[in-house]
C-alpha cells in the first residue's frame, strides 16, 4: 500500500490530502499499475516507478561502498558491488518487461552507474589499490562529457544522450576491472594477468568513446549560427 496525493479546489481554497493507493499487477495486461507514489492533480497523473526507486537505492549505495573501501572492509565492498549490479539488472528488466520506462529513469540509471563507478575508482586509486593514471583517465572522460553537455545546454543546443556501442563496451570493461580488483582484495588472490588485460581494455575503450563523443559534439555544436 502506498500514498496518493490529491489536490482539490473548493471555492478559492486549495487543499491537499493523502490517500492510500494500492499496488497491484494486472495479469491480463502484464503491466504493473501504480508502481510507487502516484501524484494526482485534476485529471493528470505522475508516477515514481519501482525501477526508479531501485535506481535511487543504487545511488544510496555509493557512500556505503566508499566507506567499505576506505575502511579496508573489502568483503563488504564486494558484496555491495554485487548488490548494485543485481539491482541494475532488476530495474532494467522491470522497465522493459512492464513498460515502465520514463525520462527520469533514462537520466537516473546512467547517473547511478557513473556515480558508483567513479566513486569506486577514486577510492581504490586514493588508497593505491589501482594505478592512479587509470583513475585520472576514467574520471577525466566523464568530466569532459558532463562539461560538453552543460555547454550545449547553455547554447540551447542539447545533445541527445544515447550511448554508443563503444560506450557500452567501455562501461562493461570498467565494471569488470572494478569487480576483479574488489574480488582480489576481498578474497586475497592475485588478479594477474587479467587485471592488465582489463586495464588495457578500459584504456582503449575510454579514449575511443570520449573521442567519438567529442567529435559528434563538435559537429552538433558547429550548427550554431553566429550572432
Amino acid at each position: 500500500m502506498g500514498l496518493r496525493l490529491v489536490t482539490s479546489n473548493s471555492g478559492d481554497t486549495q487543499w491537499l490530502a493523502w490517500r492510500p493507493a494500492l499496488y497491484y499487477v494486472d495479469i491480463n495486461r502484464f503491466s504493473l499499475q501504480r508502481a510507487g507514489f502516484e501524484v494526482t492533480q485534476g485529471a493528470g497523473k505522475r508516477r515514481v516507478s519501482i525501477p526508479n526507486i531501485i535506481t535511487l537505492g543504487r545511488i544510496m549505495l555509493v557512500p556505503i561502498i566508499v566507506w567499505a573501501i576506505v575502511s579496508s572492509q573489502m568483503e563488504v565492498a564486494f558484496a555491495v558491488f554485487l548488490i548494485a549490479g543485481i539491482s541494475d539488472a532488476v530495474d532494467g528488466f522491470l522497465a522493459k518487461r512492464f513498460n515502465m520506462r520514463s525520462e527520469l529513469g533514462a537520466l537516473l540509471d546512467p547517473l547511478a552507474d557513473k556515480a558508483l563507478l567513479v566513486s569506486i575508482y577514486l577510492a581504490l586509486g586514493i588508497w593505491g589499490d589501482i594505478p592512479r593514471w587509470i583513475v585520472i583517465l576514467v574520471v577525466s572522460r566523464d568530466i569532459m562529457i558532463v562539461a560538453a553537455v552543460i555547454v550545449s545546454w547553455l547554447f540551447d543546443k542539447p545533445v541527445e544522450m544515447k550511448p554508443s556501442m563503444v560506450s557500452k563496451l567501455n562501461t562493461a570493461a570498467q565494471v569488470a576491472y572494478a569487480a576483479l580488483v574488489l574480488a582480489a582484495l576481498a578474497f586475497g588472490f592475485k588478479p594477474a594477468p587479467y587485471d592488465i588485460i582489463l586495464m588495457g581494455l578500459v584504456t582503449v575503450f575510454t579514449l575511443s568513446s570520449v573521442s567519438l563523443y567529442l567529435v559528434g559534439w563538435l559537429r552538433h555544436m558547429s550548427t550554431i549560427e553566429a550572432k
